[in-house]
């Protein structure tokens, strides 16, 4: 599912000016095609999480799969802008479910230890490898039919649903006791959704408006009614003493820093190499290509160096890249070099997700019994999905500030300022961790995770 993902989100990118071209949407419209995906898989996360623990991993999963390939067909075929977007958000709503229930169904199937740790590394190889596959036949098929780009995902995921149906076994996972938290799933699904909606917003509408703060005060108000029921139920949507974990919690905020920093990344790289260099969809795509050959070819090996040094010494090394990475594209200018700037630049931000990745995934699910595995999935890729929201919606405001539409020189490097930042952030979080008595990742009594602050 991870490759699918990926797959699905690398290539929709490069057809949105086709998009917006063919079916006249305005620009505010046009982000709504990647907003309304973001909103329907980030809103949902925590509850396709535990809705997997309650009724079975392996039914969740088949059951939004299939939702998803249609989503996808009826993606490529509608001719209004708004049913795309609907589309696009049934099927963010499909991949908050398939999501969590995937990753569970891998870390409750392989023993803690170096067997996860293995099967998590080919697990995210899977992903950078979709996410590369995905570049480059985005600016292959764009030329052709940008519906191409949008239905290409639908017999990659009738394959996956025809394995999974023969793969993945009947009735043998243990199940979550406990009914459901209804309350709890309506508060943090509307708080998600509402965080998500309006960070999106908040540049077209202003991060000081009265409606940008109104909402964000009701997004407290939501989530403090979320802690206030959680506590006091007898099975609750999410156990909050899972949050008691430092490592759990480190891996959280790192994923937010990862994916945060490197979604609003792209999004001014794409700007700066397309609308201010002039480049083609295939070269822009192609300039991205050595981040994600990099991982995919790199990725299998990290459950190995997860068990002989640790989770919490790859992400801080992984951090370090990832700093390094942005730093190099600090020196942006009218005419780049390749081998001293795009190459070395791109292939340190491969560096990084080769290693944070893994590691994140790996220190996120240690420690967690099976049947709360849903839950820490689900909460693991809501802080990745809110986290590209947040600060995609800050780096535009950046971009934007000028008041004006034409790009520049300066706005593109402030903005890649933000993400600078925010890995120097992750990477700070990390060495602390690094402070701490630390389980390695093969050790047998890794329970003691809950342990360590």
């Amino acid at each position: 599912m991870i490759f699918l993902d990926a797959l699905d989100v690398s290539m929709v990118g490069v057809a949105l000016p086709a998009i917006q071209h063919e079916l006249s949407l305005s620009t505010s419209s046009l982000q709504w095609v990647v907003s309304g995906y973001v909103l329907g898989y980030g809103g949902l996360l925590l509850l396709g999480g535990r809705t997997a623990d309650l009724l079975g991993r392996r039914r969740v999963f088949l059951v939004a799969l299939g939702v998803f390939a249609v989503a996808s067909l009826l993606g490529g075929i509608v001719d209004d802008g708004t049913l795309l977007i609907a589309a696009r958000f049934v099927k963010g709503v499909a991949a908050a479910f398939t999501a969590p229930a995937a990753l569970s169904i891998i870390t409750t199937t392989f023993p803690e230890g170096p067997e996860r740790n293995k099967a998590l590394s080919i697990f995210t190889a899977c992903g950078a490898s979709g996410y590369s596959l995905g570049l480059v036949l985005s600016g292959l098929l764009t030329e052709l039919d940008w519906r191409a780009t949008l239905l290409m995902p639908v017999p990659v995921a009738v394959v996956a649903l025809i394995a999974a149906l023969r793969v993945l076994p009947r009735g043998a996972e243990d199940r979550a006791e406990g009914g459901h938290d209804l309350l709890g799933a309506v508060l943090i699904t509307a708080s998600m959704l509402l965080l998500v909606f309006t960070v999106v917003q908040a540049p077209e509408a202003g991060w000081a408006s009265l409606r940008t703060i109104g909402s964000l005060v009701a997004v407290a108000a939501l989530l403090g009614l979320f802690v206030f029921a959680e506590l006091r139920m007898k099975h609750p949507l999410v156990r909050l003493g899972i949050l008691r974990s430092g490592p759990i919690v480190r891996a959280n905020l790192g994923l937010v820093i990862l994916m945060g920093s490197y979604v609003a990344f792209q999004f001014v790289a794409m700007q700066y190499f397309q609308n201010l260099l002039g480049w083609s969809a295939l070269g822009t795509a192609l300039a991205f290509l050595p981040a994600g050959l990099l991982v995919a070819v790199t990725s299998t090996k990290m459950g190995d160096y997860a068990d002989r040094f640790g989770t919490g010494k790859l992400i801080v090394v992984g951090a370090a890249a990832l700093a390094g990475g942005y730093a190099i594209f600090l020196g942006i200018d009218s005419t780049p070099s390749l081998a001293g700037m795009v190459i070395p630049g791109m292939l340190l931000l491969g560096v990084a997700f080769a290693l944070m990745f893994p590691a994140l995934n790996i220190q996120a699910t240690n420690g967690v019994h099976d049947d709360e595995q849903g839950l820490a999935s689900g909460l693991l890729n809501t802080s990745g999905q809110v986290g590209g929201a947040i600060v995609l919606a800050v780096v535009t405001a950046v971009l934007t500030s000028g008041g004006g539409e034409t790009l520049s020189i300066g706005s593109l490097r402030a903005a890649i300022v933000v993400s600078l930042v925010l890995a120097l952030a992750g990477l700070a979080i990390s060495a602390i961790g690094l402070r701490g008595r630390r389980v390695a990742a093969g050790e047998p009594d890794a329970s003691k995770v809950y342990e360590t602050v």
